[in-house]
């Protein structure tokens, strides 16, 4: 029994790696709608943080592997392995972000070509988390082994994503009504995942083996779920207190706001691999 946090590194790569995902769409959606010159220039600026985002989320999955010689093993059953299928699928985004963002820099992408890009790379976050929910997919662990495990990593991107997105086009300087969107999708995300922490929560009592009940693999799982809604919660009000009042929020508002729904995520994600349990001899539920 215990929460998780043991496995830190998977928690820093999936919850990060799934927030810039989110935030990558949020951008895209604002260059492949953007037409002044100086603005798109600003925000390729900022995208940059996206890949050193990603990039630390690479480096947290390799310490997760022991070695980082190990690292290249991952992708020896590319196709055939969740594991290779994610880690490739992973590279695959990153990459072709990265790529995208290094020729527009340098003014080497034309407008036409980089919006196949930006949907192609959007596509290949989609599938990037998609891949996540399989490696997690697994018949012996009961626990993961449901829709839960994919509502997790999709509210994340829901949840999180926006917020980077929008702290990213704060600190380029881009206004448009479009943005009024993403606070909504933000808190429309933090709603259902309410409810889905509280619809798993019930679904554990059924769930044991002949040696471990699920309900008992995290005793504070109650405890966890409240501070991490306090901490999203926190994060959020950051972000919509200066829209109430009709102004907009600092970037050192919406640094903190990030900061404190990443943490909020973490802790969910540490409940998530407290939770796992393998089959054992016997499973009812």
């Amino acid at each position: 029994m215990g929460n998780g946090w043991h496995e830190w590194p998977l928690m820093v790569f999936t919850v990060l790696g799934q927030c810039v995902v989110g935030a990558f769409i949020v951008l895209a959606i604002a260059l492949l709608t953007q037409r002044s010159t100086e603005e798109y220039r600003r925000v390729h600026l900022s995208m940059f943080f996206l890949w050193v985002l990603m990039a630390v989320a690479f480096i947290a999955s390799v310490l997760h592997l022991g070695s980082p010689l190990r690292a290249f093993n991952s992708l020896n059953r590319l196709g055939a392995s969740p594991l290779s299928n994610e880690i490739g699928s992973g590279s695959l985004f990153f990459a072709l972000g990265g790529i995208y963002w290094l020729l527009a820099m340098i003014n080497k992408m034309p407008r036409a070509l980089a919006k196949i890009w930006l949907i192609v790379t959007i596509l290949a976050g989609i599938g990037f988390v998609f891949a996540m929910c399989r490696v997690y997919e697994i018949n012996t662990v009961p626990t993961w082994n449901n829709a839960y495990t994919a509502f997790h990593f999709g509210l994340t991107v829901l949840i999180g994503g926006p917020v980077l997105g929008y702290l990213l086009l704060r600190g380029a300087r881009i206004n448009g009504c479009a943005l009024r969107l993403l606070p909504v999708i933000s808190l429309s995300a933090l709603v259902v995942s309410m409810a889905v922490v509280m619809m798993q929560s019930a679904s554990l009592a059924g769930i044991n083996s002949s040696v471990q009940a699920a309900s008992a693999l995290i005793p504070q799982y109650g405890v966890l779920s409240v501070w991490r809604l306090v901490l999203v919660v926190l994060g959020l009000g950051c972000w919509f207190c200066p829209l109430i009042l009709r102004k907009r929020p600092a970037l050192g508002s919406m640094i903190l706001a990030f900061v404190l729904v990443f943490a909020g995520e973490l802790m969910g994600r540490a409940i998530f691999y407290g939770l796992h349990m393998t089959v054992g001899m016997a499973v009812s539920g």
